[in-house]
């Protein structure tokens, strides 16, 4: 079973950059999917990006972050980075990576899911 860790989260000001990275061990197939959930205190989980792991070329973003995140994978690290630009307090929240078979099920949040990283920023 495919097991992702997070890295990357931090404190950052308004305005900054942060790059998450999920590192995941584990046999992945072609029709694997890849996605980025975040959960603020006291608010539901929502989906932040995703990514297909076969070639990349499906990518999907929230609203909130479109133009600002960007999802990325190398397959030969076996590693999906968030690169998150213009960093807003409302962006402030715990950061989740979910591998899973296949987008739909991804989408919904059915996956492996790590640990998780905290993103922290002030304003």
């Amino acid at each position: 079973q495919v097991q992702p860790v997070e890295s990357g989260g931090g404190l950052a000001q308004a305005g900054d950059s942060l790059r998450l990275s999920c590192g995941f061990s584990g046999r992945t197939f072609n029709q694997s999917a890849v996605a980025w959930f975040r959960q603020a205190p006291g608010k539901d989980r929502q989906l932040v990006a995703l990514i297909g792991w076969s070639d990349g070329s499906t990518r999907d973003y929230a609203d909130s972050v479109k133009g600002r995140f960007t999802i990325s994978r190398d397959h030969a690290k076996n590693t999906v980075l968030l690169q998150m630009n213009s960093l807003k307090p409302e962006d402030t929240a715990v950061y989740y990576c979910v591998v899973g078979p296949s987008i739909a099920p991804v989408r919904a949040g059915f996956g492996s899911w790590g640990q998780g990283t905290q993103v922290i920023v002030s304003s």
